[in-house]
């Protein structure tokens, strides 16, 4: 996920500073953009574009793709790599449905997932690079000049503040481990 303005690049946390950026209903969400010293401001998706284009936001953030099909590149031109944020795809099924299959069919289920992962990471790459592509025809600036160091070194709060859920700690310390 990536910042994108109507009002300016963002090539660095400092570049967020009082900034208003519309993020998820989310107190992680919300805690990340204080820690960057930015106003976070909870809006439901569907709003996101009317937000950016009468000012109730300055910015918002998500990948190409999402960028693209929302059109907010309309609404937003300034599109800045800074990638500060990777959201994982994930399958996910009612316990009560889970429980309910065999365990064969539990295992089958969990085969084909694990052996869908290149496929669809293939599959992403490919709509990324298509939708930026789609987005710069448009007109859109992009902005790959980013301090992403600044971003991560700015969400030490963050993780000291959720990883204190026990339930998070070895989640936390895999995530940071693969950066």
């Amino acid at each position: 996920r990536s910042f994108y303005s109507g009002k300016k690049a963002i090539r660095n946390v400092a570049d967020t500073k009082g900034m208003k950026i519309r993020v998820q209903q989310s107190d992680m969400w919300v805690a990340m953009m204080q820690a960057m010293g930015a106003n976070a401001t909870p809006l439901p998706y569907a709003e996101v574009y009317t937000a950016l284009k009468t000012g109730v936001v300055d910015a918002a953030e998500n990948n190409w793709p999402s960028y693209l099909t929302s059109r907010h590149y309309e609404a937003a031109k300034i599109y800045s790599q800074t990638e500060h944020s990777l959201a994982p795809e994930v399958l996910v099924f009612s316990k009560k449905v889970w429980d309910g299959l065999s365990k064969e069919d539990q295992a089958i289920i969990r085969a084909a997932a694990k052996e869908s992962v290149p496929y669809m990471r293939k599959l992403w790459d490919e709509r990324e690079v298509s939708a930026r592509k789609a987005v710069e025809a448009a007109g859109s600036q992009i902005v790959s000049d980013v301090d992403k160091k600044s971003f991560s070194d700015a969400m030490a709060p963050v993780y000291a503040k959720f990883a204190a859920d026990p339930k998070l700690q070895d989640l936390v310390k895999r995530i940071q481990a693969a950066n």
